[in-house]
């Protein structure tokens, strides 16, 4: 046991550069997630409904983290920072990561019946911060889903989904020649150098854009100024007749 923990604990720090040693790992919002859900899970497989719920509510209390006692959540699985919500019938396979905000939600079927309504997400699966997954649908293996993306069809094993918002499904990462992004915004073109200095050519460019604007603002001054310049306008009197004096 105390080696699957060395073990996972690494694994989250290969993924994430920011601990320093592994009990700061310890400390994680989705590791403690994961660790009470394991105890939720087990309490919920042996029928122990309310104290799985009560060990769920105390997770979501302490993490901001609601994974459901009935999930199934495979080995190595990582939620960055938290804020996620997973459902009943959700299946998470190994060596999962999820970022913030994500929601693995389920359909609300009208006749009040339970089974799958949750999505499964299989082996090697990364998922970007705000995206949502709904239904009873199938993520392939290693397959990427972008930021904000709001998936409701299957995804290929091995795809990358551009993070845009779509009713039925997502478009393809290669049709429109772009990377997965695990954020709201592009990872490319950092605005710093290697030595944390602002590169140059962003400087130059927002300098040119604020000069662009002091002339527009220059232009409109002048014609601001023009127009209070002018007299008023003298009323058109108009005769009961309709004709004009």
């Amino acid at each position: 046991m105390f080696d699957r923990l060395i073990s996972y604990l690494d694994s989250v720090r290969a993924r994430d550069p920011a601990p320093r040693s592994r009990w700061e790992i310890l400390l994680y919002p989705g590791v403690l997630a994961l660790g009470l859900h394991r105890i939720a899970h087990w309490l919920f497989e042996a029928r122990l409904y309310f104290l799985a719920r009560f060990v769920n509510h105390f997770s979501r209390l302490l993490t901001a983290i609601d994974i459901h006692p009935g999930a199934t959540i495979g080995k190595n699985f990582f939620i960055d920072h938290g804020f996620t919500v997973i459902g009943e019938t959700a299946e998470i396979g190994d060596n999962v990561t999820i970022y913030q905000c994500v929601t693995l939600g389920g359909t609300n079927p009208a006749n009040g019946k339970g089974g799958k309504r949750h999505p499964t997400i299989k082996d090697n699966v990364i998922i970007g911060s705000g995206a949502q997954i709904i239904g009873p649908i199938v993520v392939g293996e290693r397959a990427r889903v972008g930021a904000n993306a709001v998936v409701t069809d299957d995804v290929p094993a091995g795809a990358t989904m551009i993070g845009i918002k779509a009713r039925s499904t997502l478009v393809p990462a290669e049709d429109w020649i772009r990377e997965f992004i695990p954020y709201g915004t592009p990872c490319d073109d950092p605005p710093c150098d290697e030595d944390g200095r602002p590169r140059r050519d962003c400087v130059e460019k927002l300098e040119s854009e604020i000069a662009a604007m002091r002339e527009e603002m220059a232009a409109m001054k002048v014609l601001l100024a023009e127009r209070d310049s002018l007299p008023p306008a003298q009323p058109v009197r108009v005769r009961k007749s309709g004709t004009k004096d």
